[in-house]
C-alpha cells in the first residue's frame, strides 16, 4: 500500500499541527493510502505538543506578571522535557501589540518552566522560542533559573523560530510587539548592555551567536547558560527523526498557515528565506530524499499570492506542489474549517496520481 507522511505545521488560531496531520491521514485513508503522522513546529506554536510524552502543568508568571497555568511535556523516562516559550512569554498572552508593554514585558515565565522541568528530574530540556511579548534579552528567564548551579549537568537545546542577532532583535522584532521608535532605541541599548553583562558573568558573547535574538533575546540569555541554538524546525526534525520517517515514502504532505517570502527553498533542511519554517524544512528534506512534497497552505502572500509567479517558481521545483485553501475554498471556509479542506485536498490529490 502506498504511504504518505503527514509532516504538518499548524494553521495559527485555526488548527494545530496534530489536527492538520489527522486531517491528512483521513484524506489518505479515503484514497486508499496508509499515513504516518508527524506533526511539526518551527519553535513557536505547538513546539512542546509535537514531542508527545506526559503533559505537565505549572503556574508561572506571564509576560506582564500575571499568573498563568502552562502545559509542558516530559518524556516517558522522565529525562527529556519540552517547553514552549510562547505559552509562558508569548505576545498573544497580552492581547497582541495593543495590549503589551514592550519595555516591561519579561521572559521570566519561560525560565520558570525550565526550572519546573529540572525539578521534575529532566536532564535535557528542549525550549521552543517563538513569538514573545518581551525584548528583555532573556534576563527574566535567567533570574527565574537562579541559582544557576541547578543547571549543571542539564543540556539545554533551544529551537528558534527566527535566526536573528541578539541586539538586532530590538530593531527587527520589537515594533511588532508594540514598541515605539523611542522604545526600540531604549531596548537596543538594554540589549547592548546585556551583551557586556553576559560576557563578563558567563564568558559567552551572545552578539556572535546566530539566533540569539529569537524571542527578544531569550534564546541568547539561555545561550549564556550554555544552551545550544538552532532553527526550531531542525531541532524538531532531528528529535523526531523526520528523515528516517520519510525514507521510502511515496509522498509527504506538509502545511503552513501562510506562505510568504521564499519558504520553499530546497537548499537544505531549513529551507531558504524564513529559517525554520515548517513548509520550507519539509520541502528541503523531501528534495534531498527524493520524496514528492505537497504543501497545503491556508493562504499565500508576497510572490506566492500570484498564481502565475507561483507556477513559475514551482517549475524550478518539480518535486513540490502547492495548494492554497483560501483560493480553492474561499477565505471564509479556509479559516472556519481548515481540517475539512485539508482532508478534501489530500484525498483528491492522491486520487489524481
Amino acid at each position: 500500500m502506498p504511504r504518505v507522511v503527514a509532516a504538518t505545521g499548524g494553521f495559527r488560531g485555526a488548527a494545530t499541527a496534530s489536527e492538520a496531520a489527522l486531517a491528512v491521514a483521513r484524506g489518505a485513508t479515503v484514497a486508499g493510502w496508509a499515513c504516518e503522522q508527524v506533526p511539526l513546529s518551527d519553535g513557536g506554536e505547538g513546539f512542546a505538543e509535537v514531542f508527545g510524552g506526559r503533559a505537565r502543568l505549572s503556574v508561572v508568571g506571564g509576560p506582564l506578571g500575571l499568573p498563568l497555568e502552562v502545559e509542558w511535556r516530559l518524556s516517558g523516562d522522565g529525562r527529556t522535557a519540552a517547553v514552549e516559550s510562547s505559552l509562558a512569554s508569548g505576545l498573544d498572552l497580552v492581547g497582541g501589540p495593543e495590549g503589551n508593554d514592550a519595555v516591561r514585558a519579561g521572559s521570566g515565565g519561560t525560565g520558570q518552566l525550565v526550572a519546573a522541568a529540572v525539578r521534575a528530574g529532566a536532564r535535557r530540556v528542549l525550549v521552543g522560542v517563538g513569538p514573545s511579548a518581551s525584548t528583555d534579552g532573556g534576563l527574566g528567564a535567567l533570574e527565574a533559573l537562579e541559582p544557576h548551579s541547578r543547571m549543571h549537568g542539564v543540556e539545554l537545546v533551544v529551537g528558534c523560530d527566527a535566526m536573528v542577532g541578539f541586539v538586532d532583535s530590538a530593531r527587527l522584532l520589537a515594533p511588532d510587539k508594540g514598541a515605539s521608535p523611542s522604545e526600540v532605541a531604549l531596548l537596543s541599548r538594554r540589549l547592548e548592555r546585556l551583551v557586556q553583562l553576559y560576557r563578563e558573568r558567563f564568558g559567552v558573547d551572545v552578539s556572535v551567536i546566530g539566533g540569539a535574538g529569537a524571542g527578544g533575546g531569550l534564546a541568547g540569555g539561555l545561550a549564556a547558560l550554555g544552551a545550544s541554538l538552532a532553527p526550531g524546525f531542525e531541532v524538531v526534525a532531528e528529535e523526531l527523526d523526520l528523515a528516517g520517517t520519510l525514507e521510502g515514502a511515496d509522498l509527504v504532505v506538509t502545511s503552513e498557515g501562510v506562505l510568504d517570502g521564499e519558504p520553499l527553498g530546497v537548499g537544505g533542511s531549513s529551507g531558504a528565506g524564513v529559517l525554520g519554517a515548517v513548509a520550507a524544512g519539509v520541502a528541503g528534506l523531501g528534495a534531498e530524499l527524493g520524496v514528492p512534497v505537497l504543501v497545503v497552505a491556508g493562504d499565500a502572500a508576497g510572490p506566492w499570492a500570484d498564481p502565475e509567479q507561483r507556477a513559475r517558481a514551482l517549475d524550478e521545483r518539480p518535486s513540490v506542489d502547492v495548494e492554497v485553501l483560501s483560493e480553492r475554498f474561499g477565505r471564509a471556509r479556509a479559516v472556519a474549517d481548515p481540517c475539512g479542506c485539508v482532508e478534501e485536498v489530500v484525498a483528491g490529490w492522491i486520487r489524481r496520481l
